[in-house]
């Protein structure tokens, strides 16, 4: 994380950069883990509702959700995290036939 000033026609602006967001992990390496953009979003959607729900229920003292598997940043988003679960290989996607 770091902050930097840009000024601009004498006014100046403070940008800060926080997390990397969606950027990070850049979405050709997830695709080349999952097969298809569709199954990605699904995948990662369902896995940030659950960490969602794990920071949820932490002040409740219920463990009925796994929280992240990766280590976390301040302000980082459950998405960022599911996306980068899913890079490092803790997430696999399975068919299932029905």
């Amino acid at each position: 994380m770091f902050s930097q000033k840009i000024s601009k026609e004498g006014n100046t602006l403070a940008a800060t950069q926080g997390a990397d967001g969606i950027i990070n992990p850049p979405i050709d390496e997830l695709l080349g883990i999952v097969d298809s953009k569709y199954r990605l979003v699904i995948l990662a959607a369902k896995r940030a509702r659950q960490i969602n729900a794990y920071y949820s229920q932490l002040g409740e003292g219920l463990l009925e959700y796994v929280g992240p598997l990766v280590e976390t940043r301040v302000q980082e988003k459950p998405l960022s995290i599911a996306l980068r679960e899913t890079r490092e290989g803790m997430l696999k996607v399975e068919q299932i036939e029905g």
